[in-house]
């Protein structure tokens, strides 16, 4: 999966990008997706996070007019880039201004097959983004009285979490949401095999192996984390995840394009661009748009839009979601550099890192095979979230998918 660029996406081959601005409520049309054969390995979940940011008001309304052409020229070239030198399929932002204002941008191919245009606004798998969503129906619990941050796993699922070096007795609720409970990584271990996985298999394969560290020594990121708060979530509440999930979070803010994929269902309801995967750095792209999600579950199944992931962390810092007791729990962090980047740190279920223009993101981000999204928000309104269509395996395209959204949002 590295990024180098295919023939069929030579410059001169690339479709136009499109700019759309368009009021918070605007809802792109449906239309059915074409199934495809599902890419029979799975990468291991990676995860990002992206960078957001706010400028000074210019002086007068022509520096503002001209500022803001040369942002949006800016946005553009930054896609452009992602397509044409990291060698992604397609590329698509949306940002939120603090007007409330919302420009949609795309680059590159929809589908290679057919040369078809990016869908605006398109639906992708978000994949680690799941995580803000899990921690905040856990964190609504704890503000309801029903989880304690700092109760045992065991006090919700005894005797489930046990293993060498592993007990449940000895982590906690919030040990879970930072990433600090030295549970091994699942994904590490799930090999070739794709099909449906219940959340209990997928914390079996971490149980077979022994535990990264004691609770709370370290942090290090792992999936099982979110695994385990998916279970207790269910456990507590009696209801599945992903219903917890539709009625707390989804409905209740209005993310009309976001949706937890039931079980065997491997299409993308909506309007999206085509997912890809190369093997090795001189293979071909292969379509994995469809693809089994279970494996993902509570740390990365959910599908989305750019602009639902702007109003979802809009409306979390906004305390649109949760008490500001929790909302300030979620946003207590700790040292996240090695996997973030220098400044970052890691809440629950959140990341903040510091913004090349100044203050601090607040989001998340995800890489679910065929996609790779940034996503966060500032606490002055500004949003931005930015996917490709393909999983990135190294640094320096990461870093130009971060660099887009700080060219989005530092401007």
């Amino acid at each position: 999966m590295r990024g180098q660029t295919r023939q069929t996406l030579r410059e001169s081959d690339h479709k136009p990008d499109r700019e759309q601005e368009h009021k918070p409520d605007h809802k792109p049309g449906r239309r059915p997706g074409t199934r495809r054969r599902a890419l029979s390995a799975v990468a291991a979940m990676a995860i990002g996070v992206m960078t957001l940011g706010a400028l000074t008001p210019p002086a007068s309304a022509a520096s503002a007019a001209t500022s803001a052409s040369a942002g949006r020229d800016a946005v553009r070239q930054s896609l452009n880039a992602l397509v044409r030198d990291d060698g992604m399929p397609a590329a698509l932002a949306s940002v939120k201004g603090r007007d409330g204002r919302t420009r949609t941008y795309t680059a590159g191919v929809g589908d290679l097959s057919t040369s078809s245009k990016v869908p605006v606004g398109g639906q992708v798998r978000i994949g680690s983004n799941t995580k803000a969503f899990t921690a905040v129906v856990v964190l609504q619990l704890v503000g309801e009285g029903k989880i304690a941050l700092g109760a045992d796993v065991d006090t919700y699922l005894p005797g489930l979490v046990r293993g060498k070096g592993i007990d449940g007795r000895r982590i906690t609720v919030r040990q879970l949401l930072q990433q600090t409970s030295g549970l091994p990584n699942y994904t590490n271990y799930l090999g070739d095999d794709v099909r449906y996985y219940t959340p209990r298999e997928l914390l079996a394969t971490a149980l077979r192996h022994p535990a990264d560290f004691a609770p709370g020594k370290k942090w290090a990121y792992s999936n099982t984390n979110y695994i385990v708060a998916g279970l207790i979530v269910q456990k507590v509440t009696g209801r599945p995840l992903a219903e917890e999930m539709d009625r707390r979070i989804i409905k209740r803010v209005g993310l009309r394009h976001t949706y937890f994929p039931a079980p065997g269902d491997a299409r993308i309801r909506e309007p999206h661009p085509h997912g890809y995967y190369r093997e090795s750095a001189d293979g071909p792209l292969r379509d994995i748009t469809e693809i089994d999600p279970s494996w993902g579950w509570a740390a990365g199944q959910l599908i989305s839009t750019d602009s639902d992931l702007n109003r979802f962390f809009g409306a979390l810092l906004a305390g649109r979601l949760l008490p500001p007791a929790q909302l300030a729990q979620m946003r207590s962090t700790v040292p996240a550099e090695a996997t973030f980047g220098p400044g970052a740190r890691y809440g629950l279920g959140l990341v903040s890192r510091p913004l090349p223009c100044g203050g601090l993101s607040w989001g998340h981000g995800g890489s679910f095979p065929g996609y790779e999204t940034r996503s966060g928000a500032t606490d002055d309104g500004r949003a931005a979230s930015v996917a490709v269509t393909m999983q990135l395996t190294d640094e320096a395209s990461r870093h130009n998918l971060e660099r887009a959204v700080d060219t989005a949002l530092c401007r």
